[in-house]
């Protein structure tokens, strides 16, 4: 009987780690999907990434630069994306960093801040499993203007 309950609670670790950790997120954007929207005014996009980072590569075209690494931390990002969306918590609002990892967690953050239609450029500037990236595809980029 022990050895059963071990192997139960050995499988119920599993499942419970790969649901916690499978790196799920809200909803999606390509990054094709994300230029057009936001070139249309429909939606609100953020580069995330560092400084560093957007000096690097460029900035997406028309895309906010909020560090995620903000001096007052989460709760800095938040309000300073509070202060760009004029408090609109409803507003559509697309997230974009290098792969698609930072901004699960922003999305996740902002999500529990209240906000209802964040979505992830899972793609990011440089690609991932869920696309070619920005770049790759021959999005404008901007250079950035506060680095």
């Amino acid at each position: 009987m022990p050895l059963k309950r071990y192997a139960l609670a050995a499988i119920s670790l599993v499942l419970l780690s790969t649901t916690a950790c499978s790196g799920e997120s809200g909803p999606a954007l390509s990054a094709p999907d994300a230029y057009a929207q936001s070139q249309a005014g429909t939606l609100t996009l953020i580069d995330i990434r560092r400084p560093d980072e957007w000096k690097q590569t460029g900035v997406a075209q028309g895309a906010l630069q909020i560090n995620m690494a903000h001096p007052q931390g989460t709760a800095g990002f938040i309000q300073q994306v509070e202060a760009e969306v004029d408090g609109n918590k409803d507003a559509p609002i697309g997230l974009i960093c290098r792969t698609g990892n930072r901004t699960t967690q922003m999305q996740r953050a902002l999500t529990e801040a209240g906000y209802t239609r964040v979505y992830n450029v899972t793609e990011g500037m440089a690609g991932s499993g869920a696309g070619p990236g920005w770049l790759a595809r021959g999005l404008p980029v901007e250079a950035c203007s506060n680095c």
